[in-house]
């Protein structure tokens, strides 16, 4: 299979519709429903379902789509880091979510720094998630993940530190005053609903609490009584006035991980790994 091809079906499955995919691509109709109709025949499985209303994936197109979304992926990662590999001056990328892991950071890029033969680090400061998925498309070369909210599948990765979690209310919240609190009874706090993040997609799940993007938004809403968080003991340090946070014994600790890509090359990569694990 092409790439092209790919990106064709891509198009269709996602629009379910020839018309709109066709405009998506910028092509006609008709031979965008032909190749469609090609790579149908080069595989012997039937793809769409078509009828004069509508057009639906069968099973089989179910499973192209997810993989062809990950080839495709894997391909624009490749030519973002060839690109960046032939860039006059070399560097790193370090994706990290912002707020997060601040203290460490500092000091990775400061003991990284001083290292022979160091390069320049960029950094990017990504919203919740953000930093895999600039990982896993080649737009940085290394990220701290922190798990179990992120995923290291497929990724190689060393592990830096693990921490307990927090929950954090309102100051004065009558829970406030206690050594310690329990998940049971933080998820039974009705009128301090935990809030909703975005999926990878962009969408929110359902449920009771606010949407939220960032920890200011986040914490800005516990402060005015309107939610509460569970969160790493570390964020401890960006709360102010308004909050108050109680430890959570029983909430899954928190792991930060240092994560590249398996078959990176990359010399200046290695060299922040080596330092990252050695603090």
């Amino acid at each position: 299979m092409e790439t092209r091809e790919l990106r064709y079906f891509v198009a269709v499955a996602e629009e379910l519709h020839f018309g709109r995919a066709a405009r998506r691509l910028a092509m006609a109709q008709p031979p965008l429903s032909r190749a469609i109709q090609r790579l149908e025949r080069r595989l012997g499985v039937v793809l769409l379902h078509r009828t004069a209303r509508e057009v639906a994936l069968t099973e089989a197109g179910a499973v192209l789509l997810r993989e062809a979304r990950v080839a495709l992926d894997a391909v624009e990662a490749a030519e973002r880091r060839t690109r960046r590999a032939a860039a006059e001056a070399p560097g790193v990328v370090l994706a990290t979510k912002a707020g997060a892991a601040g203290e460490l950071l500092a000091k990775l890029l400061d003991a990284y720094a001083a290292e022979p033969g160091s390069v320049a680090v960029e950094v990017v400061l990504c919203g919740p998630g953000e930093q895999e998925g600039l990982l896993r498309d080649g737009r940085a070369d290394v990220a701290l993940l922190h798990r179990p909210f992120d995923s290291t599948a497929g990724l190689d990765a060393e592990e830096l530190r693990a921490e307990g979690q927090v929950v954090v209310l309102p100051a004065g919240h009558p829970l406030a005053v206690r050594s310690q609190v329990s998940m049971a009874e933080v998820t039974a706090l009705t009128d301090l609903p935990l809030p909703r993040w975005p999926r990878r997609d962009g969408s929110f799940g359902d449920g009771p609490g606010p949407r939220v993007r960032d920890h200011t938004q986040l914490f800005q809403l516990i402060a005015l009584g309107r939610a509460c968080a569970v969160v790493p003991e570390s964020l401890r340090a960006h709360l102010r006035d308004g909050h108050a946070t109680v430890p959570v014994p029983d909430a899954p600790p928190v792991t930060t991980v240092i994560a590249w890509p398996p078959h990176s090359r990359s010399r200046a990569v290695a060299d922040l790994v080596r330092t990252a694990t050695r603090l």
